[in-house]
């Protein structure tokens, strides 16, 4: 399938700038930030408790992202996403490495539970912990593994009633009625730290402007993906050092353009209830 559906929202970012309020791991924060600037949107790291609601209410999105827990942080997230839920923000959760510790797995369903979440974004073996399948997990990490990913997605988004996302070697959305599958990425983002958490927060800022969230979703994985692809080709053989500069290059250089050209989406029919 095309992708014409899903170049629009590319340009209305850039236009709209909004404002996305990340409640990050101190790992990826200065480069998230980098990330969602060079996208063309206007990124805010505030954390504490004192002014994280006040701060998720003028949003145009809410991402949480649980890397480096504590319970100060979990407490600021959920207070953030209940004045996000109050303000109709929308809230994109990252519930990295949920299945590696139960403390992990714990904090992800608590949230899950305390606050209304729009758009869920992790690998397989997130995913399939949150919801008490089985799957492997090493550390905050996941293998592509065995199982049936698009499947899992489907389950996930009816269980809990929100849009799923499952990044990996074909990234696969499924909201329980609808699925898309995308083929764009390339395999050296798995050799920068951050790449998972950075593109949560770029679903984050697309969320933003634009109501259809599955629309948001799909065109923030293709632009993601395109940019991406094009930052390794530019610096072939020259290791993930350079790749992370070029890519924060192409997060800003990739157009409308660029991503009718490259994106490689397949839409699934919707199936009745």
């Amino acid at each position: 399938m095309g992708t014409e559906l899903y170049e629009p929202l590319l340009k209305e970012v850039r236009e709209k700038n909004p404002l996305v309020h990340n409640i990050t791991n101190m790992v990826v924060t200065n480069f998230t930030a980098n990330g969602l600037l060079a996208l063309g949107a206007s990124p805010v790291m505030a954390y504490a408790k004192e002014e994280v609601a006040d701060m998720a209410k003028i949003a145009g999105a809410l991402v949480l992202n649980m890397g480096t827990l504590n319970e100060t942080e979990v407490e600021a997230m959920i207070i953030a996403g209940k004045s996000a839920n109050e303000h109709g923000v929308p809230v994109v959760f990252d519930p990295v490495g949920a299945g590696a510790t139960p403390y992990r797995t714990q904090t992800a369903r608590k949230l899950l539970t305390e606050v209304n979440i729009s758009i869920l974004r992790g690998n397989a073996g997130e995913i399939a912990n949150v919801i008490g399948e089985e799957w492997q997990v090493k550390g905050v990490d996941a293998g592509e593994g065995t199982g049936d990913r698009v499947g899992l997605a489907k389950k996930a988004a009816k269980q809990l009633g929100c849009l799923v996302v499952i990044t990996g070697k074909e990234d696969v959305v499924s909201n329980g009625n609808q699925t898309a599958l995308i083929q764009n990425g390339h395999p050296i983002l798995t050799k920068v730290t951050g790449t998972g958490c950075l593109l949560t927060s770029v679903i984050g800022a697309f969320a933003a402007v634009s109501t259809d969230l599955m629309e948001a979703a799909v065109s923030a994985l293709i632009y993601y993906g395109v940019a991406a692809e094009q930052a390794a080709e530019k610096t072939a053989d020259l290791g993930p050092g350079s790749f992370q500069i070029e890519f924060l290059n192409q997060l800003a250089a990739v157009d409308v353009e660029d991503v009718a050209k490259n994106g490689k989406v397949n839409m699934t029919e919707k199936t009745v209830q």
